[in-house]
């Protein structure tokens, strides 16, 4: 991945605090780490709608009792969108069948509770921003900015009353001294594409400096880390998707997080060549 392209694709107004994305059938389904909607955005129209997940749901909910949804995955008809388990009200999640157009909501207090206990996360550094689910395995991307560093995957296999867990470590590069950390992740055919920033804080709660971020790739069957490249000195990227796929090029669909109470949102085009 030496060579890439960065560049502002469009802008939705209506959404704040994006932080993660799936393109699906010419539509974004986006989501807001402070928001109890889902997103849909049709790219031929420029239609925005707004889903709701809760009774009474809100676009922008103070930081303390914010939902923290900071990861989206396309399974089946499905639609999975999962809390970062950073605190105890950031524990939900939700399904959203594309077709029927229902909503179903799952606690994920347990599992949680089970993550942190066998993998010895401590209770204020778990922070989950991204999630990928294949036939047999949920893999589930650690953002270690946390005071230990706990930065990697973990790996749960999909048995509901007692799955097997495993941590993988990874240590990524970093930009003016500060270690990236995993904000999103897809699988493309064998490999997992994934976003990490650096932020100047070793709190998974409060905010910091935003530094940059970075793209890169790992091997999905051996799991070590292939490529990474530095793609902005100042955005905090924290979603990507497939858009567009050929011999020689990936285009990945991006969105960033500001932190901002500001319903903008800029989508990014991130242009691989392979």
């Amino acid at each position: 991945m030496e060579k890439f392209q960065l560049s502002v694709l469009f802008k939705i107004i209506g959404i704040g605090s994006a932080s993660g994305l799936v393109y699906h059938q010419d539509k974004l389904y986006i989501i807001s780490d402070n928001s109890t909607f889902l997103y849909e955005y049709n790219i031929l129209n420029k239609r925005l709608d707004k889903i709701a997940l809760v009774e009474n749901p809100q676009d922008n909910i103070i930081k303390k009792e914010k939902p923290d949804f900071e990861s989206i995955t396309l399974k089946g008809n499905n639609l999975v969108l999962l809390a970062s388990g950073s605190t105890d009200k950031r524990n939900k999640l939700f399904k959203y069948n594309i077709n029927s157009k229902k909503i179903k909501e799952k606690s994920f207090e347990e599992f949680y509770r089970k993550l942190k206990s066998e993998l010895e996360i401590k209770e204020d550094e778990l922070n989950i921003e991204g999630l990928i689910i294949t036939d047999k395995k949920i893999l589930l991307f650690q953002r270690g900015n946390g005071g230990t560093s706990r930065n990697g995957i973990i790996y749960a296999d999909d048995e509901p009353d007692n799955p097997k867990i495993k941590f993988i470590p990874f240590e990524l590069p970093n930009i003016k001294n500060v270690e990236t950390t995993f904000t999103d992740a897809i699988l493309v055919e064998d490999k997992i594409y994934f976003l990490a920033a650096a932020e100047d804080t070793s709190s998974t709660y409060d905010d910091g400096e935003v530094l940059g971020s970075i793209v890169g790739s790992i091997d999905f069957k051996t799991m070590k880390l292939e490529s990474t490249i530095l793609i902005s000195n100042k955005h905090k990227f924290e979603g990507l998707t497939v858009y567009k796929k050929t011999a020689t090029q990936l285009e990945l669909l991006l969105c960033e997080d500001t932190d901002s109470e500001v319903l903008v949102t800029d989508i990014y085009s991130l242009i691989i060549n392979k």
